[in-house]
């Protein structure tokens, strides 16, 4: 699983890493970069999928481009951006991946890349103690401007073996399938699976409330939800629906009975969304399609769709998460995405400044929360964990996180970082 991003000359960052918990929170005022940082993660996304780098950056005809395209992937006045990532592979091994990015002219380059596997010994109780070595499993050679291709040097026990490559795509993705040393091949799978399990959710309700065709995975905008639970295994769909009534019956004033999808029209290939609400006591509950569900609710439900469908091992990372739901379901909201992120295996990074939330968070969430910034001086953008704050538990003694966050106590000028 991804434990860390780090940003060098990305956007509106200079040099900044974020660590990625069970449960992650980002918050920050407007402009504060916390879109740059998701984008940083869609764009690694894209190129361990195969994407040229350009085509991650401006998009094409099946994914959308990244906001700034090409023209702002690396902090101005700069040309060149880097992305890393560690991803543990198992209690005693993680990997550190690290791609950089040179912009010519208007297409993205690849500029160099590494790959490092560092080993840990273990303690009485089976966890890691101490860094026991590292080695570099892949690194690039320097290379010119106008150069197509770029040398790539793999471990070996002498020296590395050279293999000249592409600049469009990212050397990890062009090693997949290739016949390699075991160590290089481990590596290699381990963060290529990590990257591809990135899932950006921006769930849009307009785009919920019509028929969708019965799919296997879901779309991020999750317009294809009720597509997605209509095509599951009967006994897989009846789980999944009795825990998406579980949580939405406490999102109204009065109970949803049901939350469930079922497919309609001659050829059964479509589907649509249903709930059953219950507001008289007699009678049979009135039954509701996505057309009339409101936005917050869709939105809930598409995250727990999210939480519940996504593979083990996976980032959810979700922008906004709260946006459309009422003050009074942040509980209700933090203990879906803690309670079913956990039992299911899903890391979940989201943003926020909504208050509610972080009021409902409480303090034994503040190790978990990250809290971007511009700084006044350069206008870059900062990354700070909420308990590296000095003036933190002097604050605390005023009020809640939410209270803190929402008078500006948090921003650069109204804290010391």
């Amino acid at each position: 699983m991804i434990t860390e991003l780090k940003l060098e000359n990305w956007k509106s960052y200079e040099s900044a890493s974020i660590h990625i918990d069970p449960l992650s929170v980002l918050v920050g005022t407007n402009a504060s970069g916390k879109s740059n940082a998701l984008d940083a993660l869609l764009l690694l996304n894209r190129v361990a999928s195969g994407s040229m780098l350009t085509s991650a950056l401006k998009g094409d005809g099946t994914q959308a481009p990244l906001r700034g395209g090409v023209e702002w992937a690396a902090r101005q006045p700069g040309s060149v951006f880097a992305l890393s990532v560690v991803c543990r592979s198992d209690e005693l091994t993680d990997y550190e991946y690290r791609l950089e990015g040179k912009i010519i002219d208007s297409r993205c380059d690849l500029f160099s890349e590494k790959l490092t596997r560092t080993k840990f010994r273990a303690g009485k109780d089976g966890r890691r103690k101490s860094e026991a070595g590292h080695i570099q499993l892949l690194r690039t050679d320097a290379c010119t401007d106008d150069a197509p291709t770029i040398i790539a040097r793999l471990y070996n026990e002498k020296q590395g073996t050279p293999r000249q490559l592409s600049r469009a795509n990212s050397i990890l993705f062009q090693l997949m399938g290739q016949k390699l040393r075991q160590e290089i091949q481990d590596g290699v799978q381990a963060v290529i699976s990590s990257l591809r399990e990135i899932f950006i959710l921006d769930p849009i309700p307009s785009h919920m409330r019509g028929f969708s065709a019965l799919s296997e995975k879901l779309e991020s905008d999750a317009s294809n939800i009720a597509g997605v639970l209509a095509a599951l295994p009967k006994d897989k769909q009846q789980e999944i629906e009795s825990v998406l009534t579980q949580y939405a019956s406490q999102l109204p004033e009065r109970d949803i009975r049901r939350v469930y999808a079922e497919t309609v029209g001659k050829f059964q290939s479509d589907a649509m969304l249903y709930c059953e609400e219950h507001w008289l006591d007699a009678g049979p509950p009135p039954t509701v399609d996505a057309r009339g569900m409101s936005d917050g609710t869709l939105r809930f439900l598409a995250i727990l769709t999210a939480l519940l469908t996504r593979p083990r091992y996976s980032l959810l990372v979700i922008e906004e998460v709260d946006n459309g739901l009422h003050p009074s379901r942040a509980k209700l909201l933090l203990d879906m995405l803690k309670t079913v992120g956990a039992a299911r295996g899903v890391d979940v990074l989201v943003t926020t400044h909504n208050p509610a939330l972080l009021d409902a968070m409480g303090t034994q969430m503040v190790p978990f929360i990250t809290v971007a910034n511009r700084d006044p001086a350069t206008g870059d953008s900062v990354l700070t964990l909420l308990e590296d704050i000095a003036q933190l538990p002097k604050l605390l003694a005023q009020g809640s996180i939410g209270r803190l966050f929402g008078q500006g106590c948090f921003e650069l000028r109204g804290a010391t970082i």
